[in-house]
């Protein structure tokens, strides 16, 4: 009988933002349906939990002699798949969910996920929760012990989604997203975990996201928002 080994999930952060962390990023972020209203698309991933699900890949490529080698995350990375090229905040979201809920601790440091999670955020610095992210990675002595049982995961993202208080604060000031351009989105799937001998489970996860999507720029993920989830 397998014990359940410790798991980590990046889809519980809610607490400990300041109010003025909580206006930056909600109230610039509250208009978010800005012509966007059909983009809820569902994701069903591979059935194999001990594969990383094509839609992790990224898609950009600068060099044509290496359109395979784009799929392969860099060696400062490990396997955390790196940012794809998206400019609709729905899909990008749906994205950032994919690579939170995708670890693999066999080929993969606890500092080489942090760099790669890093590559997704935002450049703008006013904008930046970096905490809100990283401080959802377990303790080195907890990364250590998921290692040494091999613990990976990947995930399949089923939906994304606005939340009704994002839509409601847009109808009340449509005019608040163009100063940040940071959306608030919900998004809901699965993670399959695995492990030495055949272990392996599953969970349900959920996480709202603050991703800043400028025109005619890609999207980068600004943080993991307050628990608004409805």
């Amino acid at each position: 009988m397998q014990n359940r080994l410790p798991t980590f999930s990046l889809s519980s952060y809610g607490a400990g933002w300041s109010a003025n962390r909580r206006i930056a990023i909600v109230a610039a972020a509250v208009a978010g349906l800005l012509a966007i209203a059909g983009i809820v698309a569902v994701l069903t991933g591979g059935g194999n939990g001990h594969q990383a699900p094509e839609t992790a890949a990224p898609a950009p490529a600068n060099s044509p002699a290496s359109a395979e080698a784009a799929r392969k995350p860099s060696s400062g990375s490990g396997s955390v798949a790196a940012p794809p090229q998206i400019a609709e905040p729905v899909a990008y979201a749906k994205a950032v969910a994919q690579m939170l809920w995708s670890y693999d601790t066999r080929d993969t440091s606890r500092d080489q996920l942090l760099t790669g999670m890093r590559a997704w955020m935002t450049s703008e610095t006013k904008y930046a929760d970096w905490a809100s992210v990283s401080g959802q990675v377990p303790d080195p002595v907890l990364w250590s012990r998921m290692a040494d049982q091999d613990q990976h995961a990947t995930a399949n993202v089923i939906e994304g989604h606005y939340p009704g208080a994002f839509k409601q604060a847009l109808a009340e000031d449509p005019t608040a997203i163009t100063e940040a351009y940071i959306y608030v989105v919900t998004v809901n799937g699965k993670q399959q975990l695995a492990w030495k001998k055949g272990g392996a489970g599953a969970e349900e996860r959920a996480v709202t996201l603050a991703v800043q999507c400028r025109p005619s720029r890609d999207c980068a993920l600004a943080a993991i928002a307050p628990s608004v989830t409805q």
